[in-house]
């Protein structure tokens, strides 16, 4: 068992309407981060208002905090859960084959959809407040197909790609001791570190993708991830940086 990392709060419910919403009820009362996993999700949700959908079996997880620097620098932190999500399968499998990360802020396996990321903040006096970690991870089950926006990467489960089954608490163990493994080198080294590592897990670096933003969609080659995360893509007209997308293989 992975020992769980020092001065992290823990709880494990059995439902919930959403973990991401009990930590916002939580936050103003913590004194330190504290991790809030639920066995059952009534109303998750993912970016941009999106559901989330959780059959049983599945990791439903949320870690509040209050970490210190300014928004653009806590945003980073999207960038620290794929990370532990990454060596928190690797943990409870011993095997990353397959695995890999795709910008901003999910997980595959085998060309699948495995993981999600959200964050979620609070702000005072013109800094961060408070910040939520939301992490779905489909441990035994992946989401009806049918639920997917055209486009989107398949979703698929740790135990149908790898035949390994997973409880909730033990995956949360190896997660919480990864996260907290990577924001100690974070807010010791900076980001350069944390980009360097998941760029070397990056999903189709080097390789033409299409970035879809609001406002546009553009196509071109996987250069990099910049200094402040944002996707750098080598397209006709340059080197163009996006902030935000949905990306499409």
């Amino acid at each position: 068992m992975t020992d769980w990392p020092i001065g992290y709060g823990r709880r494990v419910l059995d439902e919930v309407d959403s973990t991401l919403d009990e930590a916002a009820r939580l936050a103003p009362s913590l004194a330190g981060p504290e991790w809030i996993a639920a066995r059952r999700q009534t109303k998750g949700r993912g970016r941009r208002g999106r559901g989330w959908t959780d059959p049983k079996g599945n990791f439903a997880g949320t870690l509040v905090y209050r970490p210190e620097g300014s928004p653009d620098q806590i945003a980073l932190r999207s960038f620290i859960a794929a990370l532990a999500v990454y060596d928190a399968v690797e943990a409870v499998t011993g095997s990353t084959r397959g695995l890999a990360l795709k910008w901003p802020n999910d997980v595959l396996l085998n060309g699948g959809k495995l993981a999600g990321i959200l964050l979620e903040s609070a702000g005072h006096s013109g800094g961060v407040a408070y910040l939520s970690v939301g992490i779905g991870v489909n441990l035994v089950e992946a989401p009806m197909k049918e639920w997917l926006e055209p486009g989107a990467v398949w979703p698929v489960s740790l135990q149908s790609e790898m035949g390994v089954r997973v409880d909730l608490e033990p995956f949360l163990d190896a997660l919480a001791a990864a996260y907290a493994r990577h924001e100690l080198q974070f807010t010791t080294y900076g980001f350069e570190p944390i980009r360097s590592l998941w760029l070397s897990r990056a999903a189709k670096l080097g390789e033409v993708v299409t970035a879809r933003t609001t406002r546009e969609e553009l196509s071109g080659t996987f250069e990099t991830i910049d200094k402040t995360g944002n996707l750098v893509l080598s397209t006709a007209r340059g080197s163009v940086a996006i902030p935000a997308a949905d990306i499409f293989f």
